[in-house]
């Protein structure tokens, strides 16, 4: 299994509430509809520990990707590319990580 990590920001004039109205309302459910994926979940930093610091990105996506070649196909759907064009109304200049669980 594969879990891709979304980092990012929202862009400038996008409110938390709207973002996360939309999120919740299509992004979440049809991802997590895909027939590749076993879980996505959506996180919002609150603080990063020992520091002062704002957190580098206010946002974290983690999409549990059980079968990489049916994920290539469901996201090259029309849906999908609604979906993810949404996406980048809200995301300024989002990271898109692919990782694997080592431990």
């Amino acid at each position: 299994m594969k879990t891709l990590i979304v980092l990012f920001n929202l862009r400038a004039g996008v409110s938390a509430i709207e973002y996360e109205t939309w999120a919740n309302a299509v992004d979440i459910p049809t991802v997590k509809a895909l027939k590749s994926i076993t879980d996505f979940k959506l996180y919002k930093s609150q603080l990063l520990f020992g520091s002062e610091a704002t957190p580098p990105y206010q946002y974290f996506e983690i999409i549990d990707i059980h079968d990489m070649d049916t994920f290539g196909a469901e996201a090259g759907t029309a849906t999908m590319q609604r979906v993810a064009g949404e996406f980048q109304q809200f995301a300024d200049g989002p990271l898109f990580v692919l990782t694997e669980r080592c431990g």
